[in-house]
């Protein structure tokens, strides 16, 4: 039990003694340095983009309980954008469709949350322009109620 590194991964987390650890993780700690999370959401997450905004706003408004760049419960080293532990339900916003590299890592997540077995909703642009339609028919189908 005391070598489970999502159990270790939460005990840093909390203790504030994964800063060191996120400093040698070269693939997450380059992406977190390169989208630097700016954007203030209505509840106090920043967040890395106007959608993520957008989505994050959403969910708050609506009464939802979520989490923002959550570590998956897993071995390997994935953070989701949105985690609602109502339905353990994990949100993804795909934003840069056109870029190959992001397009490898879209389908590296893609793979992971299907192999885990893992609720997932994957949002794109056109979602986020809609919703108040679109979010909840989704999260309907994890039995969560938005309004």
């Amino acid at each position: 039990m005391l070598k489970n590194s999502s159990l270790i991964h939460s005990v840093n987390e909390i203790t504030g003694a994964n800063a060191e650890a996120k400093s040698t993780d070269n693939s997450v700690s380059n992406f977190r340095q390169k989208f630097e999370a700016k954007h203030r959401a209505a509840d106090g997450h920043y967040v890395r983009s106007k959608a993520e905004m957008l989505i994050d706003n959403w969910l708050y408004m609506a009464g939802i309980v979520h989490a923002y760049e959550r570590k998956l419960p897993i071995e390997e080293d994935l953070y989701c954008d949105f985690y609602l532990p109502t339905g353990k339900v994990y949100i993804e916003f795909w934003g840069l469709e056109d870029d190959p590299k992001y397009a490898d890592r879209k389908k590296v997540k893609q793979d992971l949350y299907a192999k885990y077995g893992f609720n997932l909703i994957e949002l794109n642009d056109d979602d986020v322009q809609n919703l108040d339609d679109v979010l909840p028919r989704m999260l309907l189908k994890f039995d969560i109620k938005a309004y």
